[in-house]
């Protein structure tokens, strides 16, 4: 299993503990996204300035966020515009991604590691409301694929924050949240999009957003939350809540489009599903295979009347198409900046705040869980 970091106190204090107990995979996660950005034509010093300009809006978003990053970057040793570039490393990415590679990759790379840093479309998400689920729980699940690196660069962060709620995520070392839930029930996901307009100007990083979201009260709540927000590229948050609620938030540089569930399982992957989006949207690579896991995954849950933990896992583990699947292997024909493979899954089981983790790819290992107040358990 992943790591799991305990941490609570003041938010700088929290940020030095997250820093200290994963600082060699923050440097795994800095090793990764400066290969990653460099195949795209960003040297990690432009990378740094970039992730630097997100500072003030990271602390107009939430000002004890920025207080954890600089605690981050105190404890791990690291600058502290390396850990905004972490946190803001989906908008740093250009809308082309995954594609070819920079003609300057090569020189870019040669220039990071000379100044000493060394070498080294992403998920299927399900919500599922107590009507349909065999639990009576509402149920959020998703497989995270992204690049196999990061793997070892993965974390669980169980956060207490000062006004005594609570947390649980999924992120990769050095930033704030990704895939989670709270002590409220409510838990979120998340499935990067692409827009043409993404980048043209700043705006609110989704994973700080991310972060921000896990100290909502249900799904409303963070709905109106983020409709008061602009942001600089595009994603989708699905959300639900132990109430029965569910919503994928798709946004972009155009705004925020929630689309609710009709009391049925809500499924999300890497394209819009608004009718706005659509005619703003990056043309998607054919590595993401974004279409057919969205298509399947709804013939895996019409196939069920009530929908289980391990009717999840069954969904989660299906290999039918291939390299181009919801549980996807990463294929050796394509080049590692781009070969996505799932590098961990996760079911919530929101009303018990309990989350199961299969820290591989789903098909070659088992789900652990762990809950917020609880030791891991198998």
């Amino acid at each position: 299993m992943f790591p799991v970091i305990e941490a609570s106190g003041a938010a700088q204090n929290r940020g030095r503990i997250h820093g200290v107990a994963a600082s060699a995979r923050i440097a795994r996660s800095i090793a990764s996204y400066a290969a990653l950005f460099a195949y795209c034509g960003i040297g990690w010093r432009e990378a740094q300035a970039r992730g630097a300009a997100y500072r003030d809006m990271i602390a107009d978003l939430d000002p004890e966020s920025l207080e954890e990053i600089i605690g981050i970057a105190e404890g791990s040793g690291r600058h502290l515009n390396e850990i905004l570039a972490l946190n803001a490393r989906t908008e740093i990415l250009p809308p082309s991604h995954p594609a070819e590679r920079s003609p300057d990759w090569q020189a870019i790379r040669d220039a990071n590691r000379e100044s000493g840093v060394v070498d080294q479309g992403e998920c299927t998400a399900i919500a599922v409301p107590p009507g349909v689920s065999a639990t009576g729980g509402t149920l959020l699940a998703q497989n995270w694929d992204w690049l196999g690196t990061q793997r070892s660069a993965l974390v669980i962060l169980r956060i207490r924050e000062t006004d005594g709620s609570s947390c649980i995520t999924l992120t990769e070392a050095g930033i704030l949240a990704k895939i989670g839930l709270n002590d409220r029930g409510f838990g979120v996901c998340l499935n990067i999009l692409r827009s043409t307009t993404d980048g043209a100007r700043p705006g609110v990083p989704v994973h700080p957003l991310l972060r921000a979201l896990l100290k909502r009260d249900g799904v409303e709540d963070a709905i109106a939350f983020a409709g008061r927000l602009s942001f600089g590229a595009s994603s989708n948050v699905l959300c639900a809540d132990a109430g029965g609620a569910a919503a994928s938030l798709e946004f972009s540089p155009r705004g925020l489009r929630p689309l609710r569930g009709d009391g049925g399982a809500l499924c999300h992957t890497n394209h819009f599903l608004a009718p706005e989006g659509g005619p703003g949207e990056a043309a998607l690579a054919p590595s993401l295979s974004s279409v057919p896991r969205l298509a399947r995954a709804r013939a895996l849950i019409a196939a069920q009347s009530a929908i289980s933990i391990e009717d999840l896992k069954r969904m989660l583990r299906d290999e039918s198409e291939g390299y181009l699947s919801i549980c996807r292997r990463p294929d050796p024909a394509l080049a590692a900046e781009v070969r996505l493979e799932t590098v961990a899954s996760v079911i919530m089981e929101l009303d018990q705040r309990r989350m199961h983790v299969a820290p591989d790819v789903p098909s070659l290992a088992e789900y652990e869980s762990l809950t917020l107040g609880e030791a891991m358990a198998a």
